[in-house]
């Protein structure tokens, strides 16, 4: 192996296939971790948008997906956590996405009980101007408080816009199309819950890809 343009390469090769190898191997022992990490993360959220006075089952254990791109804005099978109090439906969490915001998609999830009510809202996940769009995090501002306990009904569907659109919800001073992106994810979602909630309800529950 005189040739070093030949024995540089090999060592090249070699210090690729160590480096490929150890990433492989600290994917898979870090793997379990990140899992148990998504689903603490995934059950906070939850018991943070349906009282513990509305389920007496394991949330993140009774999952179904959902599958609404035209209504949802995904082409993706979306998590559903059915709530239950003795096996009968109480609630339900959605996770769902706003696919116009500023900055791209901003995944959400709200919860909707049995009785028509949005009970709340939490930004999971958004790549909004910060300072500017980030307060859809309740980190950030109050804001997402406004959908806490509100009616589900025809009637209040035309408030569900910003103002500037007409309806009664504050859209940020110097950013509009994150809010109205948000605010119109959120109504579509919370109707399509109203209207399916007992069907949702009995579907098989099959979130293995989801729950990871």
């Amino acid at each position: 192996m005189n040739n070093p343009m030949i024995r540089n390469g090999l060592i090249l090769a070699i210090f690729a296939m160590v480096c490929t190898a150890a990433v492989a191997f600290i994917d898979k022992l870090t793997a379990e971790r990140i899992a148990e990490q998504k689903q603490a993360q995934r059950l906070k959220v939850l018991q943070q948008i349906i009282p513990k006075a509305l389920h007496d089952n394991d949330l993140t254990e009774h999952c179904t997906l959902v599958y609404e791109p035209e209504i949802l804005g995904s082409e993706e099978a979306l998590p559903a956590f059915i709530a239950t109090t003795n096996g009968k439906p109480t609630a339900i969490a959605l996770e769902t996405i706003a696919p116009n915001g500023y900055n791209g998609a901003i995944k959400l999830i709200i919860a909707v009980n049995n009785k028509n009510e949005l009970l709340a809202v939490r930004t999971l996940n958004h790549n909004e101007t910060p300072g500017l769009g980030d307060k859809i995090m309740l980190s950030k501002s109050d804001w997402v408080n406004f959908f806490t306990n509100k009616p589900i009904v025809e009637a209040n569907k035309k408030s569900w816009k910003v103002k500037k659109d007409g309806g009664e919800i504050d859209q940020f001073s110097g950013a509009t199309i994150t809010p109205r992106a948000y605010v119109q994810a959120v109504s579509k979602a919370s109707f399509y819950l109203r209207n399916n909630f007992d069907r949702i309800s009995r579907q098989n529950r099959a979130c293995e890809d989801s729950n990871g």
